[in-house]
């Protein structure tokens, strides 16, 4: 918890560099300044999420860095913000930090909230998902991985880190609102091993254990 107006850290995340269907999936969904892959970029979300717009201002007056997502709802408001220079979104970060009056260590440790794999996805069910995704399409016959943490900015790292390791298809991934949601297809093998990568990367991240697990 923030000293400042009871502001809430729940996602403060950097990806090093971003891989190219995460970068071409934001370039086709979102609104604001459009990444390229190889960028870095840093995904900040907070409660409550009206505050999302000062932060966004105390970025960009700080650094040189650009926005691509900004989500702004009631109980959580979401950031993206990159550059070309690592160092640009790091210092992008470190004064959103400072405005806050928290360290990164003060985020939520994220949580994998679910996660399967669907082998063999029959033809109707492509269909069906592939009506309502926005990256690409998943075929007859192939694997989907289906993923979702809180909160729910986290699940871009996890998409990230999955593209790095494996060949497979970013058929979804929503970084808000309550869960985070992503969905990968390929070929068996593959899926096995982004699953892998994909959590792994959740469960390596440090934080603050959410006041709703501590009980468990």
């Amino acid at each position: 918890m923030s000293a400042l107006a009871g502001t809430t850290l729940r996602c403060y995340t950097f990806l090093d560099a971003l891989q190219p269907q995460l970068a071409s999936f934001m370039g086709k969904t979102a609104r604001g300044f459009l990444p390229v892959p190889g960028q870095a970029s840093l995904f900040v979300e907070i409660a409550p999420g009206i505050a999302i717009n000062r932060v966004t201002d105390i970025a960009l007056k700080a650094t040189r860095v650009v926005p691509a997502i900004q989500i702004v709802e009631r109980a959580y408001g979401l950031l993206e913000v990159h550059a070309d220079d690592q160092g640009d979104v790091r210092d992008a970060g470190a004064a959103i930090l400072r405005h806050l009056e928290v360290r990164e260590e003060d985020r939520i440790k994220p949580t994998v909230m679910t996660n399967q794999i669907i082998r063999a996805v029959e033809p109707y069910q492509t269909q069906l998902i592939n009506r309502s995704s926005q990256g690409m399409m998943i075929l007859p016959g192939q694997s989907l991985f289906i993923l979702e943490t809180e909160p729910a900015g986290y699940v871009a790292f996890a998409a990230n880190e999955a593209e790095k390791t494996a060949q497979v298809s970013l058929v979804q991934v929503q970084p808000y609102g309550a869960f985070g949601r992503l969905w990968l297809s390929g070929p068996e093998a593959e899926i096995d091993a982004a699953a892998q990568a994909a959590i792994a990367a959740i469960e390596g991240l440090s934080g603050k254990v959410s006041e709703k697990f501590v009980d468990r």
